[in-house]
């Protein structure tokens, strides 16, 4: 059986799903997942981590586009990019509970 993706798809595939592989950045993602919309503060308090950490991985998961945010005032609220990153991320917690 032949895949029918270049090598620069499966990299860039790859690549994606790497960006899940860092508990800081799936902390982030659950909790936007299960919020809806959050704010740095929301999300540091919620992930019990500093709002410059959190801030950094906030970063590279806008340059990944998994998260958007919009401004309100000074501050910006972040939710996930859309319902494939909610079904990606659903998908995982269901494989792991199964696996318990």
């Amino acid at each position: 059986m032949e895949i029918d993706l270049s090598d620069d798809e499966v990299g860039d595939i790859a690549d994606f799903f790497k960006v899940f592989g860092d508990p800081t950045r799936l902390k982030i993602l659950i909790a936007l997942d299960k919020s809806g919309e959050m704010g740095v503060g929301q999300i540091a308090e919620a992930a019990s981590m500093s709002q410059s950490a959190i801030s950094q991985q906030l970063k590279l998961l806008r340059a990944s586009r998994l998260v958007k945010f919009r401004k309100d005032g000074r501050n910006a609220i972040y939710r996930l990019s859309d319902d494939h990153i909610h079904r990606i991320l659903s998908l995982g917690i269901e494989h792991y509970e199964e696996m318990l």
